[in-house]
């Protein structure tokens, strides 16, 4: 170590880190390894495989980065770099963000770094790719494209590393990870991270993974008396009442930065427009927007300009804003797992953080999900009423006024005072400017009640097939059971997937591959989770026949869907997309 280094890089420095990297990271002001990073990087540089399931925001990129770059070595051998790494991650925003953390760790190492995703040019691409990159980023689709382009060398990878591989897996990647792992050299060092361990990640573990050393790393636990990192609560909402619920809490909570979760894209457009309308600076963003949209827009938020991002799941994944201190899923996510993902945004690197979660009254049974999943409790709160938002708008007009009587250039505005003190009292002088400064932060002038829904209990809830009075509500023996009875499955020359399936209204979907193009209803779901906004948990029923196939959607997303799916192919074949003329 040289002298210019600080004590602060000793924590590193204990891992075996190379000067360079150690010195990247004092200029950054890392202090010491997160516990991820202490567990993960020493077997990392030692060769071993490594499954890690470890929460967003605790430090894992740099956990897989820096040995990665412990294997760059510029100008060995000479002529153009062939890449010694391959990350995989499911989005565009990730690609471009773990791209940016490695090129910052080994700015001394000149080592070259290139993301490849969907959405941007392939050309500039390819130019890069030829002129040489040490550390590829990519997203698995375009991967398989430069894949098969033959652009994309691979036998000098050392090590691959796929990056929240659950969020792969639900966007219906399996088959391109499967494909690019089998280009890879077979004495390459594999890496596994994912905030999730279900099963098929075990699966992949178990085909790809050579002894590897297992990690798993929470979120830090919280000591008794102790306030938790992140904050979770819900709130139960009528739906007919959900945007005034939100403005409310938003207006209560008064967050420095928000991201706000909806479903579909035309939810993310709708919100935007209404919080923007009750003073809010909102942003949406969505993949209907092009890369260039999107890049303005995260630009705005992490400036300051905008305090709002409205989003749905896939165009906000990976996505780390320093001061953002608020999540709030405006829809329950129907998978628990996305819930994960989506609260990861806050309480990064041992920050607090708020997660708000707005629930209709049908939604209580994926509350409990969630709870299952994190063994957490989630705090049921009561919307804000008037009076409580009236209260917390004078607490925050207060702090204001305090804040600016402890600045010290109030006396160029002494004129004022003296210009009105013959005419008025003090007292109302005070009185006026503190309205002024009241209604210049915002302060709506909101005077309607937002109806409670009351919680229930458990024990309380009648059977299923019960009312309250405990009558049977199934129909006659061997007739119908009325719009609750379960769909078809299957049917002459049909076969279906039995899947977790969409919450409330459902749509049909006609998609014009069948049986005979090979279709397997994981080619759909990989599909539609692929170029819209769903995830895997989102889709229903698949019925395929012999020349088309019958998809199960959310109502509320079928426009969005069949829009995005104009041009995709599905197979190699382009698919006609529409509503099932015999949906009802």
């Amino acid at each position: 170590m040289t002298e210019d280094q600080t004590p602060q890089a000793d924590g590193f420095a204990d891992l075996g880190l190379r000067p360079e990297l150690l010195r990247a990271l004092t200029g950054l002001g890392y202090e010491e390894p997160t516990p991820i990073q202490r567990e993960a990087i020493p077997p990392l540089m030692a060769g071993r495989d490594l499954l890690g399931q470890a929460a967003t925001g605790t430090g894992k990129t740099a956990a897989f980065a820096l040995p990665i770059l412990e294997r760059v070595h510029p100008g060995v051998g000479g002529g153009a770099p062939e890449p010694v790494a391959l990350v995989l991650v499911p989005t565009r925003e990730l690609a471009v963000q773990v791209s940016e953390a490695i090129y910052k760790y080994g700015r001394e190492l000149k080592a070259e770094v290139l993301p490849i995703y969907g959405g941007q040019p392939i050309g500039r691409q390819l130019q890069v790719l030829k002129r040489g990159v040490h550390v590829v980023v990519a997203t698995p689709g375009r991967a398989i494209d430069h894949i098969n382009r033959g652009t994309l060398p691979l036998d000098a990878v050392e090590l691959v590393v796929l990056d929240e591989a659950d969020e792969m897996l639900d966007m219906g990647f399996a088959d391109e990870i499967e494909a690019i792992l089998q280009a890879t050299p077979d004495n390459r060092q594999t890496v596994l991270f994912s905030a999730t361990m279900p099963p098929r990640i075990n699966n992949i573990a178990k085909r790809h993974l050579t002894d590897p050393v297992r990690i798993e790393i929470g979120r830090a636990s919280t000591e008794p008396g102790e306030a938790p990192l992140v904050r979770q609560s819900a709130y139960l909402v009528a739906r007919s009442h959900k945007a005034a619920a939100l403005g409310r809490i938003l207006d209560v909570e008064a967050p420095a930065a928000a991201i706000v979760f909806c479903r579909t894209r035309n939810e993310v457009d709708d919100l935007t427009e209404t919080l923007n309308g009750r003073g809010y600076r909102s942003e949406a963003l969505h993949g209907g927007m092009d890369q260039e949209q999107r890049d303005r827009v995260m630009g705005r938020l992490r400036s300051g300009t905008a305090d709002l991002l409205v989003a749905t799941d896939v165009a906000a994944r990976g996505l780390d804003v320093e001061h953002l201190t608020h999540v709030v899923n405006y829809d329950v996510p129907s998978a628990a797992e996305a819930y994960v993902h989506r609260i990861g945004r806050v309480g990064r690197a041992g920050r607090e953080g708020v997660a708000i979660t707005l629930a209709e009254p049908r939604e209580r049974r994926l509350l409990a999900n969630i709870e299952r999943l994190t063994r957490q409790k989630l705090t049921i709160e009561k919307v804000p009423t008037v009076a409580d938002l009236r209260a917390r708008q004078m607490e925050l007009t207060i702090d204001q006024v305090r804040e600016a009587l402890q600045a010290d250039d109030l006396d160029r505005f002494r004129v004022v005072i003296d210009a009105l003190a013959d005419e008025f009292e003090l007292t109302d002088i005070a009185l006026a400017t503190v309205k002024l400064v009241h209604q210049a932060s915002g302060a709506t002038d909101d005077d309607e009640e937002i109806p409670d829904i009351p919680v229930r209990n458990d024990r309380d809830r009648p059977q299923r097939g019960t009312d309250h009075s405990g009558s049977y509500k199934g129909g006659d023996r061997g007739g119908s059971s009325g719009p609750r009875s379960k769909p078809e499955r299957g049917g002459p020359g049909g076969q279906s997937q039995a899947r977790r399936g969409p919450q409330g209204d459902v749509s049909r979907l006609y998609v014009g591959v069948g049986r005979g193009d090979k279709v397997r209803p994981q080619d759909l779901v990989g599909a539609i989770a692929g170029e819209t906004r769903l995830s895997g948990g989102d889709i229903g029923a698949i019925r395929i026949f012999d020349r088309f196939a019958l998809v199960e959607i959310p109502t509320d997303a079928v426009e969005d869907v069949i829009e995005a799916m104009r041009n995709t192919t599905i197979r190699g074949k382009k698919a006609a997309i529409r509503r099932d003329r015999d949906d009802a």
